[in-house]
């Protein structure tokens, strides 16, 4: 079935993929601080003045040390292979600002310039409450055959060329090897459509953002498939989108715990 006419979903199995997340790193701090508390108790003994005011600062700072130790001994020192191959295809220019959650995808097609912007926000968020971890065997026995990346991720595709002043839009969602399209929007000025600034977005609420994709004609779909697919827009791209998103994330996690540590210390 064709990736961009998958029914859109925030299906069950993302939040599961989610909270299976969020409780192996909570499981993680739990075993940290059962280590580490006899240490923090004994640290109240060092003079607080040395951390700031606060009596609480030592211990604070003994927890962050412990987490950050954990994260850096977890992490492989050496680029993750799936982004050495992505990188080696050399199709694909990287844009990943330390300390900002997007991420911005970027390539030259004939004429075109393409480029991508998603954010690591979607994978920050906490699944819900009121999930249950207790589940049944079969909810379990699907958990196993779900792809490892199943969040979804949502992406912001812009298309210019350098023949004409306009600029082609599509916001999608990207999950589990599939890209499905929201809509797809004309600019007739390329830095309304494309420029990310505050009076940019402004104007851009105005304009027409284009038919919900799904209620296009499926032939007319399907040749917007097409016309990505060409691009390299596929599901091979689709697959690397969470994991690269993934990847940031705990890059940036590693640096808040450090940042966060050396504050409190200082």
């Amino acid at each position: 079935m064709s990736a961009l006419r998958a029914l859109r979903q925030l299906s069950l199995v993302s939040s599961r993929s989610l909270a299976v997340r969020a409780a192996s790193r909570t499981a993680a701090r739990s075993a940290l601080a059962a280590r580490v508390a006899p240490i923090a108790s004994r640290a109240f003994s060092v003079s607080a003045r040395r951390f700031g005011e606060g009596t609480s600062d030592v211990a604070l700072s003994q927890r962050l040390a412990e987490e950050l130790k954990y994260e850096n001994d977890a992490a492989p020192v050496a680029e993750p292979e799936f982004l050495k191959a992505f990188k080696a295809q050399g199709t694909w220019s990287i844009e990943d600002t330390a300390g900002l959650d997007e991420v911005t995808l970027s390539r030259k097609f004939g004429n075109e310039d393409i480029r991508l912007i998603f954010s690591i926000a979607d994978i920050q968020s906490e699944s819900e409450a009121e999930f249950e971890e207790s589940e049944s065997a079969e909810e379990n026995a699907e958990d196993a055959d779900a792809p490892l990346h199943s969040y979804p991720i949502r992406c912001s595709f812009s298309f210019t060329k350098t023949s004409t002043p306009g600029a082609l839009t599509i916001d999608a969602m990207c999950q589990e090897g599939t890209f499905v399209i929201d809509n797809i929007s004309y600019y007739g000025d390329a830095k309304v459509g494309t420029e990310l600034t505050a009076e940019a977005d402004w104007k851009r609420r105005g304009f027409y953002l284009g038919p919900q994709f799904d209620t296009l004609d499926i032939t007319l779909q399907d040749e917007f498939d097409k016309f990505l697919q060409e691009r390299g827009i596929n599901q091979t791209f689709a697959y690397f989108i969470p994991e690269y998103a993934e990847h940031k994330e705990q890059k940036e996690y590693v640096s808040w715990l450090k940042n966060v540590k050396d504050f409190v210390e200082a």
